[in-house]
């Protein structure tokens, strides 16, 4: 049985599931955000354990990957859609029915509903996930300080490219003819950083930088010459791929968000013509006999 639709200027009779009140009813938003929100943190972290997360479980940004990036974007979908989904009906089946309207204010007001429990479901994942980040901070940073790339780190040695500086200066010298090691890393990687933009990468920059690999190694000049260019070269196609898969993931990441308002507006409009309805979905075997509550 459909429910009656009523002309704008005509009143549907009243019974008991109507009531005048506050048009945004906070207890069904509360209970959809924190089922969506919840049911979300579960599938993302099952994710994250079969190798699918919003960051990539490799330990640095050269092993990103952008096929991984993508199938994470289309898992973080397909949780989005679901949970969104599952928030958006809770909000509209729960929501008290205001004074008789019309059915397409009816939809709205669901939607309104199905939407607001999208936001503070996105509210609550941006808090979760400001305050994990913000517990983990001190223990990687621990960690990182304890690394041999930060040991061995320069003044002012950028560590973004602390390994790429450790190949540049690899040599079979012993350590006792050996320059100071941490001489000219900050330079070199902040040189390094530079060449990342070919256009930013002068040919004075370039000559600079196998001068002081030849000086640090011992190497001729024709042979820094060819190492200094080997790691600037692989440096860029690594910081490129990076940056594709963080473009990817964002991109996603902004399409679960947008899609997850979408899917949970309309889940809330189900959940409202359900609860009008006299054909009410039910998880039993056995209908029981409706009531009015």
């Amino acid at each position: 049985m459909q429910p009656a639709v009523y002309p704008p200027d005509a009143a549907a009779p009243v019974d008991a599931r109507t009531r005048l009140g506050s048009y945004i009813h906070w207890g069904s938003v509360i209970a959809g955000a924190l089922v969506a929100a919840s049911v979300s943190f579960v599938l993302l972290t099952f994710g994250t354990s079969i190798g699918l997360s919003i960051s990539s479980p490799s330990p640095t940004w050269r092993n990103a990957s952008v096929g991984l990036a993508l199938l994470s974007g289309v898992w973080l979908l397909v949780v989005a859609i679901g949970t969104n989904a599952l928030g958006g009906y809770i909000a509209g089946r729960m929501r008290t029915t205001l004074a008789p309207a019309h059915s397409d204010e009816v939809e709205f007001r669901d939607g309104v509903h199905g939407a607001v429990a999208w936001a503070l479901a996105v509210i609550i994942a941006a808090l979760v996930t400001m305050a994990t980040a913000r517990l983990l901070a001190p223990a990687y940073a621990e960690r990182e300080a304890s690394t041999p790339q930060a040991t061995m780190a320069g003044v002012g040695e950028p560590r973004f490219v602390s390994y790429e500086i450790d190949k540049l200066l690899r040599t079979e010298r012993r350590p006792t003819d050996a320059v100071d090691p941490e001489a000219g890393r900050g330079e070199i990687g902040r040189l390094l950083m530079a060449a990342l933009d070919e256009r930013n990468f002068v040919p004075e920059d370039r000559v600079h930088l196998i001068r002081l690999v030849a000086a640090r190694t011992g190497l001729a000049p024709a042979d820094a010459e060819r190492r200094a260019d080997a790691i600037v070269a692989q440096t860029r196609q690594k910081a490129n791929r990076a940056r594709r898969s963080a473009v990817v993931l964002a991109f996603m990441t902004a399409a679960s968000l947008v899609l997850g308002l979408t899917v949970a507006w309309f889940a809330a409009g189900v959940g409202g013509r359900h609860r009008d309805s006299d054909t009410v979905p039910s998880l039993l075997w056995q209908h029981p006999t409706l009531k009015l509550g």
